[in-house]
């Protein structure tokens, strides 16, 4: 199995992460075959290299337009042609999303992500979503935008109006994309993730494990995701929601702690980037959320939903960093000791903290 000769054009940054070698499906493969506890220590080494050990970032994510998506994928449910029960709704009103980015600030949140279930965004959602870019950075917010694919010139106006991060995922190997989503290509995701690129955007890019894809398959996605030139500062790895009404709803369940492998070699292969739990924490429960921190995750979604999705509630997380001694990125501060400063800390809040 050879890993896909695709590449991106983009440029580097004092901030951006820098390929010290590449990785090949097989010895991407090769560290899921480690003893677990010799690959989370592996992966504990690389983390701690260039992040602070107990720090997480904590990110809110906001669906600005929900439902009626034209495409397929088989594991979303705001596809139009599936039955989920979520209905296509118009893009929300500026002030709505600023009043939950305010919410998400009080609540600890460093990164604010909008997401809109598009194909790819018409000139005038464009410039809607450059006013909600610019309102939530003038709030102090890191921020993060996901709206299907991109042209060049898309990219660059977002970047005109403040964005941070996009977030385009891969979702699986190339081998197995196919199975999953047929109403756009491989290439496609890789282009839009070029032009975010060119347009001097960090990347937000990571995909979907227990989709019913092998372990080699697995070790495909990471390997893609890892040999980006540069590879994307920030790497969600969702755990499969199987939403009623969707094709992959009844799949087989994941191994917990395969997933927690996948954090790890997520980690040891791009040591640099935010490795997010995402997606499927809810079902994960807190001792594999404990090992995925161990193994090298260092960002959260937080929040109640994701898009249209249940995401463990807010009082819980915070609980549970504080159960596990864990520390919150501070808004303003140093992404990590490998970027241009030391980040600054503070202890997860209190239980008892108002909710997003």
């Amino acid at each position: 199995m050879t890993i896909s000769t695709q590449t991106l054009a983009g440029r580097k940054t004092a901030q951006t992460p820098v390929n010290v070698k590449t990785w090949t499906v097989a010895a991407v493969a090769e560290l899921y075959e480690l003893p677990f506890n010799d690959l989370l220590h592996r992966a504990q080494v690389a983390h701690r290299e260039h992040f602070a050990s107990g720090e997480i970032e904590l990110a809110t994510l906001l669906s600005i337009k929900s439902g009626g998506c034209p495409e397929d994928c088989a594991y979303c449910p705001q596809a139009a042609r599936y039955h989920t029960g979520v209905k296509a709704e118009k893009l929300l009103p500026l002030k709505e999303v600023v009043a939950a980015a305010t919410a998400a600030k009080q609540n600890g949140a460093t990164r604010f992500c909008m997401g809109a279930a598009w194909r790819e965004p018409k000139a005038r959602d464009i410039e809607k979503v450059q006013a909600m870019v610019s309102a939530v950075k003038a709030l102090g917010l890191e921020t993060c935008a996901t709206l299907g694919m991109l042209s060049g010139e898309q990219a660059r106006e977002l970047k005109q109006s403040g964005l941070d991060y996009y977030n385009h995922n891969l979702d699986t190997a190339p081998e197995f994309y196919s199975k999953i989503i047929t109403t756009r290509v491989y290439q496609e995701r890789l282009d839009t993730l070029g032009h975010v690129r060119q347009a001097g955007i960090k990347v937000c890019c990571g995909g979907i494990v227990g989709m019913g894809e092998s372990r080699l398959q697995r070790a495909g996605l990471i390997a893609q995701l890892a040999n980006l030139d540069p590879y994307p500062e920030s790497v969600p790895i969702n755990h499969l929601v199987k939403v009623p009404g969707t094709p992959l709803h009844g799949a087989e369940p994941l191994d917990p702690l395969e997933f927690v492998r996948t954090i790890a070699i997520a980690r040891i292969t791009m040591p640099r980037a935010r490795v997010r739990l995402s997606a499927g924490r809810r079902e994960l429960g807190e001792a594999v959320q404990a090992l995925c921190f161990l193994a090298g995750a260092n960002s959260i979604f937080y929040g109640d939903k994701l898009l249209t999705t249940g995401n463990p509630e807010a009082a819980a997380d915070r609980a549970l960093l504080k159960k596990l001694g864990l520390t919150t990125r501070v808004e303003g501060a140093g992404a990590s000791c490998g970027e241009c400063s030391m980040p600054q800390f503070r202890s997860a809040p209190s239980p008892s903290a108002p909710t997003a």
